[in-house]
Order: structure tokens, then sequence, then C-alpha cells
């Protein structure tokens, strides 16, 4: 029927606009929620499960009671159960990542608890008087009145078996380190149980305050006393030889390496490992040749290293050097496009100055959001003084102002504690690989403007290889630390007293043995990801940054994992060889 009127053109016109509106709406791709708007069903059970442990642990809170222990490993094998209620088949990538990395997690602490139980029972005969105090600090923590004479016996007749102990355990060849540690912290538990229980007493209850004080304080003396003997007794898995270093740590030997290499999901032996930091040690040599001889000094490489460290900064002026390297290195960033910096990070770092005892482990300056800066004081000697400036000079200091700030540890502080907070799947190979992966990259890049900036940057390359070798064959029995401290300074070319700092601090500076090979074999894990991302066009290096640090902390392979969307399986084991040799 022919349209006569103009009203029933506006009607039909007014019809058409709605039908092409519904058309282009229904077309329109479903929008993506921002990456750290993204939450995770795993989150769930994660938040229930801290809460809960966390409640056990502040109320249970003596350390390798078997009380505490049972009531823990409880709490961890009811959330592998509840974990194990979920549909794994219908989670996303990311959500089937947290679910393998959460069940990883709970099995390592149903593994360490079951660890201290077995521990504990080997030294239970050492300790055959805890069951008394356990039960006394039980009563304790709901306020029951206690009869203050019986405890006053308890603890005389206990100080009188530790007397017997002691001469006993005297006796004893050696013990070995772990049961030694487990003996010593067993020991350091009953007396905060005891220390709870008095000072929860003590001048309120009259009779408690009469009867126990004496007892007390003898019993606790005689702890101390009964600790430092089995310290004394302790003997490392690894024979360790006095070597003059003065370094004395706990090497875990070779199947403790291969199981926490198993559980970073690093797929490689140890010896594996020191055949790659080889491999990336060549390429170094060869650089460093190369930059030798455009200064000068042909192929005597250490000749040209000791003109670098020779151009440290006069004292007082670092603070002002290390700004000055921050500037260049973020405005490289920013003009090559390499990752968003959020203004925030960028306002809020700082600056402070590390104390003399903190260099003798930390002889480099650290990073994150507070940039700490090792150089000279008064009080040293002249020749630490020395070292210090030569080792922290402006081409060494080149490598690295970026991996400490920006886009190195101070970005990842930032990014972790906005993005996938719920996700603590802590690791030192996401942790220092990245930062190290922002060596590699701003050297590809051309961040090294002269020879004696690429000597700094290989400097550095070459110290991450070295500890991965200094590292392993120290663990594994090999090496003693004066070994290692040799190899870094003939090796590497650092000044000695920076090299018996960086031993020290890798042995007995508690950091896990797996620390000093994370940064060279986590960055490699990330370079590999990049080439697979973003050489192959797959993703600009902004997108691929972006995303990597937006993920949150956890293996890189399953990092990969998510970035590729290649879900992980239920049983997933680690097998990604990252390395090429």
């Amino acid at each position: 029927m022919p349209i006569t009127t103009a009203f029933q053109r506006t009607i039909l016109l007014i019809c058409f606009f709605l039908f092409t509106c519904l058309i282009q709406a229904e077309a329109q791709p479903e929008k993506v929620a921002p990456l750290y708007e993204q939450t995770s069903e795993v989150n769930n059970i994660m938040v229930q499960y801290r809460a809960d442990y966390g409640n056990v642990s502040r109320f249970y809170t003596i350390q390798n009671s078997p009380e505490r222990r049972a009531r823990l490993l409880s709490t961890v094998n009811e959330y592998i159960s509840k974990l194990g209620e979920l549909d794994f088949d219908q989670l996303n990538t990311g959500t089937k990542v947290d679910y393998v990395l959460f069940n990883r997690d709970l099995h390592e602490e149903e593994y360490n608890l079951q660890k201290e139980e077995k521990e504990y029972n080997a030294i239970r005969q050492w300790v055959p008087f805890a069951d008394t105090i356990y039960t006394i600090e039980k009563r304790r923590r709901r306020g029951a009145v206690q009869d203050a004479q019986q405890i006053a016996n308890q603890l005389n007749d206990i100080s009188k078996k530790v007397k017997a102990l002691q001469q006993q355990f005297n006796k004893e060849t050696s013990i070995s380190f772990e049961l030694g540690k487990r003996a010593e912290s067993t020991i350091g538990g009953l007396r905060a149980a005891l220390k709870s229980t008095f000072d929860f007493y003590n001048g309120y209850d009259p009779l408690f305050t009469w009867w126990v004080p004496q007892p007390y304080h003898t019993l606790d003396s005689m702890l101390v006393v009964y600790a430092d003997s089995i310290k004394t007794k302790e003997k490392s898995i690894t024979p360790q030889k006095e070597d003059g270093s003065g370094i004395v740590g706990n090497p875990i030997g070779t199947a403790e390496i291969e199981r926490r290499l198993k559980y970073e999901m690093i797929p490689y032996t140890p010896e594996e490992l020191v055949a790659i930091a080889n491999k990336e040690f060549a390429w170094c040599d060869k650089e460093m040749l190369k930059a030798s001889r455009e200064m000068g000094f042909g192929d005597n490489w250490k000749a040209a290293l000791e003109k670098v460290k020779t151009a440290y900064v006069l004292p007082g002026e670092q603070p002002t050097a290390m700004l000055k390297l921050y500037d260049e290195s973020v405005d490289f960033i920013k003009q090559h496009d390499l990752i968003t910096l959020p203004p925030l990070a960028e306002e809020t770092w700082r600056m402070r100055m590390m104390t003399p005892e903190q260099q003798l482990v930390n002889p480099f300056f650290t990073g994150g959001e507070e940039f700490s800066i090792s150089y000279p004081t008064n009080t040293m000697t002249q020749d630490d003084k020395l070292m210090s400036m030569r080792g922290n000079n402006p081409h060494f200091s080149r490598a690295t102002v970026h991996h400490e700030l920006l886009a190195g540890h101070a970005l990842q502080e930032f990014s972790t504690n906005r993005y996938k907070t719920y996700r603590h799947f802590e690791t030192p190979f996401w942790i220092e690989g990245w930062s190290l992966y922002w060596e590699m990259l701003l050297w590809d890049q051309g961040f090294a403007q002269t020879p004696e900036d690429r000597i700094g940057m290989l400097f550095w390359r070459m110290h991450r290889c070295a500890r991965i070798i200094f590292s392993l064959n120290y663990h594994t029995g090999k090496w003693t630390p004066q070994q290692c401290i040799d190899f870094l300074v003939d090796r590497v070319g650092h000044e000695r007293a920076n090299a018996e700092g960086e031993v020290r601090r890798s042995f007995v500076g508690g950091y896990d043995p797996l620390y000093q090979i994370a940064y060279m074999i986590g960055g490699l894990q990330i370079m590999a990801l990049k080439r697979e991302l973003v050489d192959s066009g797959k993703m600009t290096y902004k997108q691929f940054h972006d995303s990597f640090i937006q993920q949150n902390m956890m293996p890189i392979e399953m990092e990969g994992a998510i970035l590729e969307n290649k879900p992980p399986s239920k049983d997933f084991t680690t097998n990604w060889k990252f390395y090429k040799f």
C-alpha cells in the first residue's frame, strides 16, 4: 500500500532507524574487561584459606608443637579437598593457572609440615619434657586458673632433666644441620610457651608470682645454653672445611636443589643450568673483548675493566649521578614505547643511603619503591672506601638503575599492589628475572652509548652468569665460600670486598638457595616469551610488557600459558625447555 501521508513516512523512518540500531548492537563484540578487573574462581578459596590459616597460626602460636602442626595440616588438607571440588575443565586459562599453582603451594605446605613432623620425631628424645610445657601453655590461652606450686615443681624437674640431657648430648659426635636447627627452633618454641605463660600470670596471680619466677628464670637460662650446645654439634649435609672466608652457610645438596627446581617449574638439572651459564658467559666474553679493543686495550679486558672502575664519582655525588642515569633510562624506555610507566610510580620512588653494616652484605645499591644507595661513609677504611666507589661507578650502574627502579623492581612493586593482588605465587624467577630481562632488552635496544657503558653492562651480565655457577657448585658441595669469592674476583673482575659481600649475602643473608640463579634463568625465560610473542608480531613491546607485569607473580611458564592462552592440564608438570643450546 502506497505511503500517502507525511506521518506514515515518519513512522516508517523511525522503525527503520530502530531496527538498524538493534542489528548494529548485536553485531558489536562483547566488551572485554581490562586485565586488572579480572577475577578468579580460585581466588575465593585462596582468600578463605589464608584467613583460616592465619586464624589457626595465630591461635596455635608455639612453633614445632605437635598441636600446631596437626591443626595446620588439617587446614591444608581441608583446602586441598575444597579446591578439588571445582570443575577444572570449565575454568578459563588464567583460573586454571591459579588452580595449578594454588594446588602446588598447598602440597608444598603439606610437605613442609610433614617434614617438620619427621624431624621433630627424630629430635624428640632431646626434648622429652616438651609435652609438659605445651600443656601448661595450652591452659593459659583461655585464662585457666593454674596450680602455681605444681608448675614451679614441674619447671624445677625439667631444669634437672635439661642439665642431664646436655651432658648426654655433649658426648654426641654431631647432629645433622637440619635436625640441629629443628632442635634449636623447638627449644625456642618451648621458651616462647613458658614466657607466654609467665607474662600472663606473673604480677597478677599472687600464688604464681610467689612460686614460679625463680624456677622459670632458671629453666629459661638453661634452655638457652642447651640450644647453644646443640648448635655447636651441627654438621652440614655437605661437609665444609674452614677456608679462611669466615662464611659458614648450609649447602643443601643436589637432591634438595632438584626438588626446589621442580617446584619453581625449571625443567633443567643443576648441571644443565651451569651449562647455560657457561654459554651465556662465552657470549659475554666475546662482547667484552670487542669493547676492550675499542677502548684500546686489545684483548686485555681486565685492563679495560680497571679503567672503567676508575670513572667513579666523588664522595657525596653518587645520588646525583644515579638520578641522571635514572632519567636517561626512563627517557629511553619512553622513546622506544616499551611499557606503560604510571605517573604515580614515577613520582613516588625515593632514595636512602645504605649503612656501612648493610654494605657488608649488599655492596651495590638495591631498589624497589625505595632506592638504597651503596657508597662510602666516613667510618670505612680507606681500602673499603675505594672498593665501594670503584664497584659503584656510573658505567656499572648504567646496567642496573633500570633493574632497581623503572621498569624493574619499583614498577613491580607498584603493579603487584594493584593488579590481580590475590595472586601470591612469589618466586625469584619472576621478581629478579623481570629486572634482569630489562638489562638484556636495553642492551639489545642500544642503551649503552660507549664501549665503557657496554663493559659496565657486561660486567653485570657476567656477574649473573657467575651467580649460577658459584651458587650451584656451593650447594652441591663442590666449592667452598672462598672458592666462590675467588671466582667472582678472577672471572668477573669484582673488587674483593664486594665479592666477599656478594658471597656472604648469597649464603648467610637469608636468601633462598635458588635465588641467585633466578636472575639469569628468569631473564632468559622472559626473553624466550618475548621472542614468541613480540618478535613473531603477535604483540607489540608495550602490549607484551603491560600484559606480563599485570598478571602478578608466578612461574614464567605459567605467564606464558596465560599470554598465549594455552591452558595447563590439571595434573600439570613443568616441561618448557626455554633455552636452546
